[in-house]
């Protein structure tokens, strides 16, 4: 029996590890299953997986896009996606979707909305149910992309729900952070209340295609004066404002050679390096975190005990800092 025919926790390290960097594409996405469960033995077997592949990630370009629903993440990233692949680039896509409270599993269907890339053999879609949490596109996004970077993807784009904070999330595990945005949208500097632009690398202001050309062209200058008020990320780069049109192909060469030019100044300032470094540990410490949680849930004297405390402190009887102390207290610390 072949082990691609094995439920994803009966395959043997060995074998992911020697199918992965192969190029099985089926084997990878079992892998992806590993890290995605929340089944104990199914999260062992995927960090020795991954701890045999940590040597052959991190040459990807890893590039976060996000933009409010509507203005097209999906049309630009496919087309972005092929124009990559037409270069002979392998492209995979890491798609955050908001989880389905009745399911549990992801909604939009990214395979569906990125119709070109989805049938391209050198592509790789991986829709991903963000948990509803923070936490949840911190920890799978980031194991994900390692496994697709040790299949040998040279471009791992990560697209986010464009709500909440995961752009915050997403941005701190990434190379390069691109907004899109659109025109005529009733406020042009909607990005910039939300906080958003302070993260990104590069905004383009996408649609601009037909009678939109103009509007688009008028918002990308108002953008540009208006980052002029915002500190650059460092010296080195200063998140420029481009016109796109996902739909028309249009701008996406431009966009791409700024992305590759942001690279070449970050790695010969060093600051690519410390950037990667810096994520690396961010890494580390979000999981601690995830692993005292859920160390703290399993205390059989916390279980016994959590309810009643929160219900104190929900009732103000307890102040919440004592019953953090209460709770520490039941764990021995």
């Amino acid at each position: 029996m072949s082990a691609t025919s094995l439920p994803a926790h009966r395959i043997s390290v060995e074998d992911y590890t020697a199918g992965i960097p192969a190029g099985d594409r089926t084997l990878l996405a079992r892998a992806i299953t590993l890290v995605e469960s929340t089944n104990p033995e199914h999260r062992r077997l995927a960090q020795s997986v991954l701890q045999q592949l940590l040597p052959l990630t991190g040459n990807a370009v890893r590039l976060g896009i996000t933009g409010v629903p509507g203005v097209g993440k999906s049309t630009t990233i496919d087309q972005l996606g092929m124009n990559l692949v037409a270069d002979g680039k392998l492209v995979a896509v890491l798609a955050i979707d908001p989880t389905s409270k009745r399911t549990g599993g992801s909604i939009l269907g990214d395979k569906t909305r990125m119709s070109a890339l989805a049938q391209e053999q050198n592509a790789f879609i991986r829709p991903s149910p963000s948990s509803g949490t923070l936490g949840g596109v911190t920890k799978k996004t980031r194991e994900t992309m390692a496994l697709v970077e040790a299949a040998g993807f040279d471009v791992v784009i990560v697209e986010t729900v464009g709500v909440g904070q995961s752009e915050v999330a997403v941005a701190d595990m990434v190379d390069f952070f691109l907004v899109l945005l659109l025109s005529g949208a009733g406020d042009d500097l909607q990005g910039i209340k939300k906080g958003i632009i302070e993260l990104a690398d590069m905004i383009a202001i996408n649609k601009a295609d037909g009678d939109n050309i103009k509007r688009a062209e008028s918002a990308a200058a108002e953008y540009r004066g208006a980052l002029q008020i915002f500190t650059p990320h460092g010296a080195t780069w200063f998140p420029p404002v481009v016109t796109v049109s996902g739909r028309d192909n249009r701008g996406l060469q431009d966009l791409w050679t700024k992305i590759v030019e942001h690279r070449e100044k970050m790695t010969a300032t060093g600051e690519f390096q410390a950037r990667r470094q810096l994520q690396a540990v961010s890494w580390m410490r979000d999981m601690l975190e995830d692993r005292m949680m859920a160390a703290l849930k399993a205390n059989p004297q916390v279980a016994v005990e959590l309810a009643g405390i929160e219900t104190a402190v929900s009732n103000g009887t307890l102040l919440p800092t004592l019953a953090v102390d209460r709770i520490m207290g039941l764990m021995g610390l």
